[in-house]
């Protein structure tokens, strides 16, 4: 009997630890930002696979992908604590534990240092220096360059296409040792996909943007025309760089061809977009740009001579 009552005394404690164990793991991970940090690793890890003599090796993506997901993580916990004043006025970032101070500022900071050191040493020893010097500079580019600029000018989408088109280039200096011209190739194609996929999220969200005082678009007026020309600039740039890949030697034809046709429907959602200037035509462009850039690394994977 006694033992029966100890047990019922101790397990509210047990269930409390528990609930805070899983809610502060949750909270780590909506500082890491999962769905962005993996497409960030993703595309590094198809930059590693594309150099020249590199194959698929588990150890080695593994070890990428998680130096990657480490700077990444910690360049958005910085992002969150810079933000933090902002993100409690936009929907879909009050959640986020900073805004809802289930967090202190101390602890995200320790978090955010440690994550993005120990990711670009990780790097750096296990690949090559430049490749933790580059995953570095990204991090610092991010965090300290790009965000605050978000609240002052719109070239702050520039500015974050920069460290936003170093993982690719990332991953190719992991396996080469140097800055080649084919990891200068995949990082134009993810600094001109940006453009497009950026303007067309702050078009759609513009209100709540808004609302934080930032602002994303190359217009400060939402109804003009003038972010969908852009869109239409940029998207329409990446057509004829789908022949480059092909010039060099980095795929085949097959590859050439899904590049640039990814690249047509990209510039075809921002002509549309152009032309109807609305929400569904905006949404359109950011879930094309969703699909565009996963299309072309693999099409370049896949195919690479």
């Amino acid at each position: 009997m006694i033992l029966f009552q100890t047990m019922l005394q101790e397990a509210p404690v047990k269930i409390k630890w528990h609930t805070f164990m899983y809610g502060r793991v949750r909270d780590y991970g909506q500082l890491l930002k999962p769905n962005l940090s993996f497409m960030v690793v993703f595309s590094s890890v198809v930059g590693y696979l594309m150099a020249p003599h590199t194959f698929f090796a588990w150890k080695e993506v593994i070890l990428l992908f998680a130096g990657g997901l480490l700077v990444t993580g910690g360049a958005n916990t910085i992002n969150q604590i810079i933000e933090r004043y902002s993100d409690a006025f936009m929907k879909r970032t009050m959640t986020r534990p900073l805004p809802e101070r289930r967090m202190g500022i101390a602890e995200a900071w320790i978090f955010a240092i440690v994550t993005g050191l120990t990711g670009a040493c990780l790097l750096g020893f296990f690949f090559t220096p430049l490749a933790g010097i580059l995953s570095f500079i990204s991090l610092l580019l991010y965090a300290f360059a790009y965000t605050p600029m978000k609240k002052i000018h719109p070239i702050a989408v520039f500015i974050g296409a920069i460290p936003g088109a170093l993982p690719p280039l990332i991953g190719w200096t992991a396996a080469t040792g140097s800055i080649g011209l084919g990891g200068v190739v995949l990082f134009l194609f993810q600094f001109f996909w940006q453009f497009p996929h950026f303007w067309a999220i702050a078009w759609v969200g513009y209100d709540d943007y808004n609302k934080a005082g930032i602002n994303m678009l190359p217009s400060r007026e939402k109804e003009t025309k003038f972010t969908a020309i852009q869109c239409m600039f940029y998207s329409l740039v990446l057509i004829p760089l789908a022949i480059i890949p092909r010039t060099i030697g980095m795929c085949s034809n097959i590859g050439m061809w899904i590049v640039m046709a990814c690249g047509i429907m990209y510039f075809a959602a921002s002509f549309v977009f152009y032309l109807n200037n609305d929400h569904k035509s905006a949404k359109r462009v950011m879930f094309t740009s969703f699909v565009y850039l996963p299309v072309v690394l693999l099409a370049l994977l896949f195919t690479k001579m």
